[in-house]
């Protein structure tokens, strides 16, 4: 018993430092809460569920303005925090292309190029940290992000909305994502070669 309460006094003593269970990192892990959801993409559902989907993930999306801002306006950001969120991001945005891809809203090579660029770049950046070496964080990769959501905001919806071919705009979106998405991964490529050179 005493192993267990000096345990859960450690937890504590750093929930209150604000390492581990602090309001943002909640946040971020309510973001991967919707993936359940996503499944249901399988089905191919039609107009109206295609369009819920699409508000439950970008409501899921906007929780990572707001976890962040939370961090820091209330300085609690932590490096769990800047592990998680980006983890939560990929879970989502990724979870969401592949499930796409059997009901033939998202080609299968456009998702693979942009799994495979994010194995790449978090390859680099557990190698980087092990070299001690640190790599700035792209605003290529913050675009390519966004542009993401869009596409697959957009993707999913399928159906024309609001005058607009959903569809039409998120294949658009997401070719401009998929130039960022290399584009990016290729920035930290080169940004990883230079700092080694030094």
């Amino acid at each position: 018993m005493g192993m267990i309460k000096n345990s859960f006094d450690k937890l504590t003593v750093n929930e209150n430092r604000g390492q581990f269970l602090n309001l943002p990192n909640i946040i971020t892990m309510l973001r991967v809460v919707i993936i359940p959801v996503l499944f249901f993409l399988l089905a191919d559902p039609g107009r109206v569920w295609s369009l819920i989907i699409a508000i439950l993930f970008i409501l899921a999306a906007l929780t990572d303005l707001l976890d962040g801002y939370v961090a820091r306006k209330y300085k609690i950001v932590t490096n769990i925090g800047k592990f998680l969120d980006p983890i939560a991001d990929k879970l989502i945005v990724n979870t969401a292309m592949i499930l796409m891809i059997p009901i033939g809203r998202i080609p299968a090579w456009v998702v693979a190029v942009i799994i495979i660029r994010d194995f790449i770049v978090d390859g680099i950046r557990t190698i980087a940290t092990s070299e001690g070496i640190v790599i700035e964080a792209s605003k290529l990769g913050k675009r390519k992000t966004l542009c993401q959501i869009f596409a697959v905001s957009a993707l999913m919806i399928h159906y024309p909305f609001l005058w607009a071919d959903a569809h039409i705009v998120g294949t658009v979106i997401l070719y401009l994502a998929l130039i960022l998405t290399v584009h990016s991964g290729l920035d930290y490529v080169i940004k990883f070669y230079r700092q080694i050179k030094k």
